[in-house]
């Protein structure tokens, strides 16, 4: 009977857990912006439970670290991170059937794994900078990198309990006229968590699954006004009139995305120019730039990206210089880190290279110079192009898949990191104050490729071997009758 009314009360907390969150984050009143956070384990040690943070309570960075260190430091060392692109607690009210219908949600698996999780884990509300660092916090608790991963890889790969493991789920999101619904996404992400979760229950290792977003898929604003008209509305005896058609609640929060979806599909912004007299010389964009340092044992983040690029923004770039073989970019910042005086310095060079018989560029080094220390990042091996292109690349940093090395070990960059993502540079051959044709980071020949010709090669040496072999072969001229004499051959023939 116990364990009967336990495993009662812990399915209907997996299945209420989404109205109680969605109370949680309209009884908030600072407005600020959050994404919820999900945890639960399948086998191995438990990890021990942990109380929720209060109805209304926004949780930082910090605190979800806490929670982390706590889960894990007992539970599984393998790690399932589903981090879907946008999310809000609205997702889980308007298409998890939180109200009684349960034959409408689009959240079975997910609702399923929390029932049979003995110590689960939801968090209505984290501030979307904390759930964008849970890599990183996941990665130092592990020490282990990421492996971002597709469902149909995850067969190929063999997991052990004793050794860690973090493996990086990305799913997408989106609404408006010219995509899928937000329904049919969130179902079709539902599934991708079913069908990772079956694949790990074949391995037959416990594992410990988070699922959160890196950003809100609702705007904090259009929450607090809807949040009122609820209160309102329920006064009135229309408790469920904020998912209802009256004013068309889901109908303005469809037109506030495709709103917002058209103000991201416009011009982006300009990138950081540095001018010699009227002509343009170099050029930086990145849609993300971040910096931290390790303190404590933990890392502190600040994101750069508000003082550098923007419509209103004017970085500072006093220092820097450019001729015909060297380029210096500076951005100086100031109250970074704590750091009064802070500068982010991109040092460039070209020469001409006789065995390829052009000119090739190279970013020479990244440099952060802060109250008098300078911490130096190498970045010629793995950033360079054409002297006429520009260099691209996704996500440029010093920690993850690493372009930029410190210099020496002893080096202040070993307790830095640098972050690029979508990053573009030139820093020679300017026209026009536009990028030239860009050279990518990926380049065509990967060593998948590489390994696959070579193999190919072999196997092809060994066919045209072995059909010269046979070429070689001759049918004999004279042949043996078993009831006649033996045939002599002379050994001159």
């Amino acid at each position: 009977m116990a364990t009967n009314g336990t495993l009662l009360f812990r399915r209907r907390s997996a299945r209420f857990f989404l109205l109680v969150a969605a109370l949680s984050a309209l009884n908030e009143a600072s407005g600020a912006e959050q994404v919820p956070l999900v945890l639960w384990t399948s086998g191995g040690t438990p990890p021990p439970p942990q109380a929720p943070p209060p109805a209304g309570h926004i949780v930082g960075q910090q605190q979800l670290t806490s929670y982390l260190q706590t889960a894990l430091s007992q539970g599984p060392r393998n790690v399932v991170l589903f981090l879907q692109d946008k999310m809000s607690i609205e997702d889980f009210t308007m298409y998890g059937g939180v109200f009684g219908n349960k034959q409408d949600t689009v959240f079975p698996n997910l609702e399923g794994a929390l029932m049979s999780s003995s110590s689960p884990l939801v968090l209505p509300a984290v501030s979307w900078p904390a759930s964008n660092a849970v890599i990183g916090q996941l990665q130092d608790q592990l020490d282990t990198s990421p492996l971002y991963m597709d469902p149909e890889m995850l067969g190929q790969l063999r997991l052990n309990a004793s050794s860690p493991a973090l493996l990086v789920f990305r799913l997408p999101y989106g609404v408006g006229a010219d995509l899928m619904s937000a329904q049919e996404v969130l179902r079709g992400n539902d599934e991708v968590i079913g069908q990772v979760m079956s694949a790990m229950k074949t391995q037959a290792v416990p594992y410990a699954a988070i699922y959160t977003a890196l950003k809100p898929s609702r705007e904090a604003g259009s929450l607090s006004v809807e949040a009122g008209s609820f209160s309102v509305e329920a006064g009135l005896g229309s408790g469920r009139s904020l998912l209802q058609a009256r004013g068309g609640y889901q109908e303005r929060e469809r037109e506030t995305e495709r709103q917002r979806r058209i103000k991201e599909k416009a011009v982006p912004y300009a990138p950081v120019e540095f001018k010699e007299g009227e002509d343009t010389c170099i050029l930086l964009w990145a849609k993300g730039l971040s910096v931290s340092i390790l303190r404590s044992g933990r890392w502190e983040d600040h994101d750069l990206t508000p003082s550098t690029f923007g419509e209103a923004v004017s970085p500072k770039l006093h220092g820097s210089s450019c001729d015909k073989s060297k380029a210096k970019l500076v951005l100086n910042y100031e109250n970074v880190l704590g750091h009064r005086s802070f500068k982010l310095i991109f040092s460039m060079s070209q020469r001409l290279y006789k065995v390829s018989a052009r000119r090739w560029f190279t970013l020479d080094s990244v440099q952060l110079e802060y109250d008098g220390t300078t911490a130096k990042f190498n970045g010629s091996r793995g950033v360079y192009a054409p002297a006429e292109y520009s260099f691209r690349c996704e996500s440029l940093s010093s920690f993850r898949w690493p372009l930029l090395v410190p210099h020496a070990a002893t080096d202040p960059a070993n307790q830095w990191r640098l972050s690029f993502d979508d990053f573009q540079i030139q820093g020679f051959n300017v026209t026009g104050g536009d990028f030239s044709y860009a050279s990518d980071c990926a380049g065509f020949f990967s060593p998948g490729i590489w390994m696959g010709l070579m193999t190919s090669l072999l196997l092809l040496l060994v066919l045209t071997y072995g059909l010269h072999m046979i070429m070689q072969l001759h049918t004999m001229d004279r042949f043996d009758d078993p009831k006649g004499p033996a045939i002599s051959v002379p050994q001159t023939e």
